[in-house]
């Protein structure tokens, strides 16, 4: 069954457990420790990065080798990595491997062996990823926006979040062993949420994160806030380039608003499939670009719209207009027709992503960190269904992202004419 009601937890060293009990023969487990990129010391940017490589250098008395064998004894799917605003370590596998593989990821947690020997070779692969970023046009453009976007002021913790996950060449150059050592300090259970799915009964699951987490530190909890700087201009010279990319990006809904569910069904809408109002009005009715996309990301407890197309040089203006002309078109609303669509898209990617024991163990704790509580399938999509256009097209009469919107584009030749000024041929 995919309506499973979750069981919730906090351990004694502040840990948030979130539990729900799935019918079959696997598990999957996720943990959110809230240290990311943004988190990074000033002046050591790529710490989040590097210490994360380095903690997975062997653990629990294994070196490397020994910790990568035992996973791989265990036939488990690991998953993870470092974002903005958390380090993420997953695991999935058969139910009997559940107890062995969250003692695995506990090890390397509560007790890394860290060897100084390899930190070299994890700074070099950090500068090669670095490097890389000139040949990835959309990466660089992720980037600016970024940066753009998101200012950061001085008295705020970590540094922000312009720079690469991987950090910046000068900020890897100032990373040591003993920076590393001090920055892992801050990783521990203070707002980090473990979500599992399996099917165990809730007083053996609760023993075994009790048990496997006992000697976890504190840590610290600690949210780097996203100051969203507005109306920002900016275009970067890729003189090799073939296509122009552009990108806007502008305030969304937060998370915990009223307004969160409509807001998501309206950007289904506007980029939820083929005949969302994006794709037919850039690529389908126009031929203007092959990708355009409307995403929703959450930053520092804050929504925000990111929209992106890449179209070639000559028709990157027109693309661009067209672009802003469907943003400013939401203000009007949503057909019966569109909003028939749009819930249906909406709840059909709840149920799918439902279905995945991987996915629904990265949506226990995504839920709790974003939304202070579980969103059952079940409950969500009665959320969902609850809608009506009359509420949804409320919302957009209110919602103006063109308004703040930064914009980025990257490409051959100049900075685009602003569009703000032409009109929008039908």
């Amino acid at each position: 069954m995919l309506c499973q009601t979750a069981t919730l937890w906090t351990l004694e060293g502040g840990l948030r457990v979130a539990f729900e009990r799935r019918p079959g023969p696997g598990f999957a487990f996720d943990l959110r420790v809230p240290v990311g990129s943004a988190h990074d010391p000033r002046g050591q940017e790529g710490s989040a990065a590097v210490l994360e490589e380095w903690l997975f250098r062997g653990a629990g008395g294994r070196d490397s080798r020994q910790l990568q064998d035992a996973f791989d004894d265990l036939g488990v799917r690991r998953s993870g990595g470092v974002g903005p605003e958390a380090t993420r370590t997953g695991a999935s596998g058969l139910l009997a491997d559940l107890p062995a593989a969250l003692e695995l990821v506990a090890d390397v947690w509560t007790r890394p062996v860290l060897p100084q020997s390899d930190l070299p070779t994890l700074l070099d692969l950090a500068r090669q990823d670095l490097e890389s970023l000139d040949d990835s046009p959309t990466d660089l453009l992720a980037l600016k926006s970024r940066a753009l976007a998101f200012t950061h002021a001085p008295g705020d913790p970590g540094s922000g979040y312009a720079h690469p996950t991987s950090g910046t060449l000068d900020g890897l150059a100032q990373i040591s062993a003993a920076s590393l050592h001090r920055h892992l300090e801050q990783y521990g259970q203070a707002g980090s949420v473990l979500g599992i799915v399996a099917d165990l009964p809730e007083e053996d699951v609760l023993a075994l994160a009790q048990r496997t987490f006992a000697g976890w530190r504190s840590g610290q909890d600690v949210q780097v806030p996203a100051r969203f700087a507005p109306g920002g201009r900016a275009h970067l010279p890729y003189p090799d380039g073939e296509q122009t990319h552009l990108t806007l990006t502008a305030p969304g809904v937060d998370p915990r608003s009223p307004d969160w569910l409509a807001w998501q069904l309206a950007l289904t809408a506007l980029s939820g499939g083929s005949s969302s109002r994006l794709f037919m009005a850039v690529r389908e009715e126009r031929g203007l670009a092959y990708s355009v996309s409307a995403s929703p990301t959450v930053l520092g407890g804050q929504g925000f719209l990111s929209v992106y197309a890449g179209s070639t040089p000559d028709r990157a203006p027109e693309t661009l207009q067209v672009v802003r002309a469907e943003l400013e078109r939401l203000s009007a609303g949503l057909s019966d027709d569109e909003f028939r669509r749009a819930h249906a898209g909406l709840s059909a990617s709840v149920v799918f992503g439902g279905e995945s024991l991987r996915g629904r163990a990265h949506a226990l704790t995504r839920d709790l960190t974003l939304f202070g509580r579980v969103r059952g399938v079940s409950g969500l999509r009665a959320e969902i269904d609850a809608l009506t256009p009359g509420q949804v097209n409320a919302f957009l009469r209110r919602y103006t992202p063109l308004q703040d919107a930064t914009q980025v584009t990257l490409g051959p030749g100049a900075e685009l004419q602003s569009p703000q000024r032409q009109q929008v041929q039908a």
